[in-house]
């Protein structure tokens, strides 16, 4: 890469076919895209479903990357990679062999109707929360300027 890397962290979840399986594939994916390099990949947890709860638990996490992309690219591939794992659209937060939301871009705020950096409902969701923290504890979010440690401190 160029050395205009952006330190940007995506959560994983599924909870259709071999779970796991579909967040190292992920992961993996994410791993061979030029302009990104996977340089954290936190502990994997079972967590009920939010919004939607007739459906399995899932499986989530959250992975670190370096990334040259910017973040509409970094988008584009969240998607694609979604996309060759079958991710299917059809109920909103319905079940889901894979979904990736970007969390943090850097310290980049955009509120844009496709994209929302950092993620809106981050702070509220403890199956990002407590993964994020694993990995980045002093990870600034840039809306609050404080620690993810801080945040996931005041609402485990």
């Amino acid at each position: 890469m160029s050395g205009s890397e952006v330190l940007a962290f995506i959560a994983l979840g599924s909870n259709l076919g071999d779970k796991e399986k579909n967040l190292d594939q992920a992961i993996a994916e994410l791993g061979k895209t030029e302009g990104i390099i996977v340089i954290a990949v936190s502990s994997f947890r079972e967590t009920a479903p939010v919004g939607y709860t007739d459906q399995p638990n899932f499986l989530n996490g959250v992975v670190g990357i370096k990334t040259a992309l910017t973040p509409y690219q970094l988008l584009k591939r969240c998607n694609e990679i979604e996309q060759s794992l079958k991710r299917v659209r059809l109920i909103h937060w319905g079940p889901r062999t894979i979904d990736l939301d970007i969390l943090l871009y850097g310290n980049l705020i955009q509120q844009e109707e496709k994209l929302t950096i950092p993620h809106p409902r981050m702070l509220e969701r403890g199956f990002v929360m407590q993964p994020l923290c694993e990995i980045a504890p002093l990870a600034i979010h840039p809306q609050c300027n404080k620690t993810i440690e801080e945040l996931y401190r005041k609402n485990p």
